[in-house]
């Protein structure tokens, strides 16, 4: 079977998903950082989550992904380190280290954030992951957590901008890879439609 994220977008592709999944948001301080777990650009997850919580725009955080091939530490324990070594208080770092996709990413979370802070105290989330799964990341959220007002915030380490995405063979290739689950997905129940028109 064919790998269509090997394909060369059209024109029309490139434009939809820089306009429809490549989503930028107004950034304000918000109640919870939800980092999304990764092994992938790690130092640039950490860099984004540490200036985030410095210039003010987080009173809370919480790391979620579990332990992944080849390490015995879960993405949480990583990214949490890092972050504390970075200057963020520990205390202010909630944990989840079981979620294996972002599915479970949120589906884990809710619970730990509900425990420690209470879910309907919470009224704004930053979401905080890879540039290419872009929307996937508050479309889940949307799906299990639609009262809460989301923003997000993506990172890679590609040096093409991210609207030139298409220009670089590994970026096209991530990038086309995720595009394909929207549709699927949300046919599937997994995410609902984000940003609420």
């Amino acid at each position: 079977m064919e790998d269509r994220s090997l394909r060369m977008p059209s024109d029309a592709e490139i434009a939809a998903i820089n306009a429809q999944h490549l989503i930028e948001t107004p950034l304000k301080p918000a109640d919870l950082l939800f980092v999304f777990g990764t092994r992938v650009d790690v130092a640039d997850r950490v860099d984004t989550a540490v200036r985030l919580w410095h210039d003010g725009f987080a009173r809370w955080a919480i790391v979620s992904g579990g332990v992944t091939p080849g390490d015995h530490r879960s993405e949480c324990e990583i990214i949490k380190a890092a972050m504390v070594a970075r200057g963020v208080p520990a205390m202010r770092i909630l944990e989840e280290h079981r979620a294996r996709n972002t599915g479970e990413n949120v589906i884990f979370s809710l619970p730990v954030i509900d425990a420690a802070l209470g879910r309907a105290n919470v009224a704004s989330v930053i979401c905080l992951g890879n540039t290419w799964t872009a929307r996937r990341y508050p479309m889940t959220l949307q799906r299990h957590w639609p009262e809460v007002e989301k923003m997000l915030v993506t990172v890679d380490s590609f040096a093409v901008p991210r609207a030139r995405w298409h220009t670089d063979a590994e970026f096209r290739r991530r990038m086309l890879h995720e595009w394909d689950k929207i549709e699927p997905y949300k046919a599937a129940g997994f995410i609902t439609e984000w940003p609420v028109a």
